[in-house]
């Protein structure tokens, strides 16, 4: 039996109209979403609605900074989402967006020299259109490539970010049924062990539950990627919950998985205030709300691999700090 290829195929040809080089963004995107249109993304691009805001406030100046864009796809899956009994449908492509960085972005200054984009999309798929969008991209580290550090130095590591080990991760086909479930059901496990910080195990031990003990964390711009247990706990998880208080319960919009892969997105994922140290910034005793990708691979029974994509602009804005208006300021005044 096939699963989810007539929702693949509806992504698959909006992807290769949007991503032509002579492409009218919204022409394209009003052939391919439905009337009621909803467009969630990274600040400042926030919640848009309609294919003709989608496509002017986005795509278009987006285009207009990168030419020759091509999309470096790495992962890309489809299923019914969990967390609404499987009445919905939704396809993820996650990779990267490249292009020749030629006019400003964002009031980034352009290089003219190659620039990768951080991206990760879930499309939910209703009546033969799409009709929900949630794309989240990594904007401070499209600055940090154009020479621009957005923010203090980071915990870990930040690459242009490889696809999975395995190079697996394009389902175009039909996965079988067992091996998504399973997928599913692991990253349910870790939700239920890590994700309230209230486990009475040591972190590293409630890592080891679902995790395998050589896995990587591809993290933001800000925070960084991590590999083996020990040093995520040292370089990501422990100083996050150090530097963090009172959040709240997990909430996600879609959760799903196909074969070996799975995800889920928040809008937003969870709140929590700063109480000092986490990205080397001060406390503010301000809730702020963290929109949140994670992406993941399993291997056997456990969590291989995680691509994570956080708003940490949005995030920062919730507590009175816009880095990119300062940005904005910073290139007016010179």
């Amino acid at each position: 039996m096939t699963y989810f290829q007539k929702e693949k195929g509806i992504v698959r040809s909006f992807q290769a109209e949007l991503d032509a080089p002579d492409a009218e963004f919204c022409d394209v995107l009003e052939r391919h979403t439905s009337a009621s249109y909803r467009w969630r993304g990274f600040h400042p691009f926030n919640e848009l609605r309609g294919a003709r805001e989608v496509g002017e406030s986005f795509w278009r100046p987006l285009r207009t900074a990168l030419t020759s864009l091509q999309r470096r796809e790495d992962i890309f899956f489809a299923g019914y989402n969990y967390i609404d009994d499987a009445q919905t449908v939704w396809v993820v492509s996650m990779g990267h967006l490249m292009g020749l960085f030629d006019q400003p972005f964002l009031c980034i200054p352009p290089t003219g020299k190659m620039i990768f984009l951080r991206y990760c999309e879930f499309h939910r798929v209703e009546n033969g259109k799409i009709a929900e969008t949630a794309m989240y991209f990594d904007i401070p580290h499209f600055a940090r490539q154009a020479g621009i550090e957005l923010f203090p130095i980071q915990t870990a590591a930040h690459l242009v970010q490889p696809g999975p080990l395995t190079h697996d991760g394009l389902l175009y086909e039909s996965q079988p049924k067992e091996a998504g479930e399973r997928t599913l059901s692991t990253i349910n496990a870790m939700i239920s062990n890590l994700g309230q910080w209230d486990n009475k195990l040591s972190l590293e031990e409630e890592l080891r539950q679902t995790w395998h003990e050589d896995m990587i964390w591809w993290g933001p711009e800000g925070i960084g990627a991590t590999y083996t247990i020990p040093r995520y706990a040292k370089q990501h998880s422990g100083p996050f919950r150090a530097g963090l208080t009172d959040r709240s319960p997990t909430t996600h919009i879609a959760r799903l998985a196909e074969g070996n892969y799975g995800g889920f997105f928040g809008w937003p994922n969870f709140t929590a205030r700063p109480t000092g140290g986490f990205m080397d910034m001060p406390e503010t005793n301000k809730p702020g709300e963290f929109r949140v990708i994670d992406i993941y691979r399993r291997s056997d029974n456990k969590l291989a691999e995680n691509w994570v994509f956080i708003d940490l602009l949005h995030f920062w804005k919730c507590q009175g700090l816009d880095i990119l208006k300062q940005l904005q300021d910073t290139n007016y005044k010179e």
